[in-house]
């Protein structure tokens, strides 16, 4: 009788480099499907596997499936017909030779035959010797010398292939990056950003299309390659992206020490602790690990935010937060925000004001307001505005300005994002001693007395009660999220979908930025 280790072993043998977390996400998903022995997964859809796996996975397990079971069933067959199978090699013998071996370089690369980049012998001996110099020592080469690389590169490749597709030049990328991870890998401060090779695949995607755009029909309208989510069902994209960037988003039993009683006793026994403000944030951090399962099932059933409030009060303030993001990612939410700013947020400032980047109209606006504020000078609330206005990412899709005096009753809520959102008490954000947090338009913590603690919790809202990153923050935040929050998924996206966008691995925009700031001399 097969088991759960027979359905296991089958998933394995296909694909064998998955991790454990990935093979225990498709069990459950077969399970919940009603697989219950290995002949049931005949019946399995490439559809079925696209909420876990990448799609070239899923079909992968699909056809191997498939194919054990026509095997199965055809195996009797084989056996007694030598004489077709004798037939058939004759036939083979007398056949020319593949016109894979005879055909022209602009047919190589056929997507029958897409082993040709995998052989692709990368010409360093072509690339000029100040670069070769520069990778042999491990340093990163400028920004001219790097787009040179990329154009020697692109022409090598389109003497063997016309036409080649994005997921050669992500393969000849990923070799070099291996090579030279320490010149050419994204990376700020030593923190890999994504696989870290996608800017060198975004350069040479760029080059190729520059070098094909005169043999493209001006009239033919070239349709943008899919992204693994593209060929994911609507009804199922939600929960992918509610579940980007975590590691433990629904758990499935509770802890072993815990019943439903003793949960919910100590959830009131929170409430009573938030009422009477009488608490150590140790003993909320370990409530709230205690009762992580309960609080993620009453999440992810799409309770209301002011429900949530009602039940678990401390999940919208700095301990209860930290802790519940944490069991979430697995991340710190604010000694990761806190030491990275520390090793990054001068740079990133030192990069905004410079030249290149003030370039830009709005982070040059920006810069002159800033100078203008007076008040206590702070390099976060300076990093975060630039930020948007780099992005050219409206300032009031992330703030709210209100009287110093406010109390939270008296703010006018039609006029603030339904998204999470900081209400600044006070004309500016340097001068502000409070902020209030918004969530869903309801404000969930009417008293925040430092910037830094406020972006943590706005920033925390969006993986903890699952919300998509709006089009309008979509830079801003991923460029947050990875490089300050440590968060870095290698596929899919936290932006709300839209039909129209196509969807990256890592925001081209985040990309750019990651690499001005890898290639910038400061002092």
């Amino acid at each position: 009788m097969d088991t759960q280790k027979d359905i296991c072993d089958a998933i394995g043998a296909v694909l064998p480099g998955l991790s454990h977390e990935v093979v225990a996400a498709v069990e459950d998903t077969l399970e919940k499907l009603g697989t219950t022995t290995t002949d049931d997964l005949q019946y399995i859809t490439e559809g079925d596997l696209l909420p876990v796996l990448k799609p070239i996975q899923a079909r992968r397990l699909v056809a191997a499936w498939a194919q054990n079971n026509s095997t199965a069933s055809t195996s009797g067959m084989a056996s007694s017909s030598p004489q077709s199978v004798q037939s058939s090699q004759s036939a083979a013998s007398l056949s020319p030779p593949s016109s894979a071996a005879t055909s022209s370089p602009s047919q190589s690369c056929s997507p029958f035959l897409p082993t040709w980049a995998d052989s692709f012998q990368i010409p360093w001996q072509k690339l000029p010797e100040e670069l070769m110099q520069t990778l042999e020592r491990q340093k990163r080469p400028s920004a001219r010398l790097r787009r040179e690389m990329v154009r020697i590169i692109v022409s090598e490749v389109m003497k063997i292939c016309k036409n080649p597709t994005k997921s050669n030049t992500t393969e000849i990328a990923k070799r070099m990056v291996s090579r030279y991870p320490k010149s050419l890998e994204d990376v700020i401060d030593g923190d890999v950003i994504g696989h870290g090779y996608h800017s060198l695949v975004k350069q040479l995607q760029a080059r190729i299309e520059n070098v094909r755009r005169p043999d493209t029909p001006k009239i033919t309208k070239r349709k943008a390659e899919s992204d693994d989510t593209d060929e994911i069902p609507a009804e199922q994209k939600a929960s992918i992206q509610d579940m980007y960037g975590c590691v433990n988003w629904e758990p499935k039993f509770l802890p072993l020490l815990e019943t439903v009683e003793s949960q919910l006793k100590k959830k009131e026994e929170m409430k009573k602790m938030f009422k009477d403000q009488n608490y150590a944030a140790e003993d909320v951090k370990e409530l709230v690990k205690s009762t992580y399962y309960t609080q993620r099932k009453d999440i992810n059933k799409g309770t209301s935010i002011l429900k949530l409030r009602q039940e678990w009060p401390f999940l919208f303030h700095e301990a209860g937060m930290a802790g519940h993001f944490q069991q979430l990612t697995g991340i710190n939410l604010t000694e990761a925000f806190f030491t990275n700013l520390d090793k990054k947020g001068e740079r990133l400032l030192n990069f905004l004001k410079t030249v290149p980047a003030q370039k830009q109209k709005q982070v040059l606006e920006c810069l002159l307001k800033l100078q203008s504020e007076k008040g206590r000078s702070s390099g976060c609330t300076e990093m975060v505005l630039l930020l948007l206005a780099y992005f050219g990412e409206k300032e009031e899709n992330m703030f709210h300005y209100v009287e110093k005096t406010s109390l939270a009753e008296e703010v006018e809520m039609e006029a603030v994002p339904a998204t999470p959102c900081l209400i600044v008490c006070g004309s500016s954000c340097f001068t502000a001693d409070c902020f209030m947090l918004s969530i869903d338009q309801k404000i969930v913590n009417d008293h925040i007395t430092a910037f830094p603690c406020a972006i943590c919790l706005m920033f925390g809202s969006y993986y903890c009660f699952n919300i998509h990153y709006p089009v309008g923050l979509r830079s801003t935040l991923e460029f947050l999220q990875r490089c300050f929050f440590s968060i870095n998924p290698e596929r899919g996206t936290k932006v709300e979908h839209s039909n129209r966008r196509k969807v990256f691995a890592v925001n081209p925009r985040v990309l750019t930025l990651i690499a001005n700031l890898a290639d910038h001399e400061w002092t």
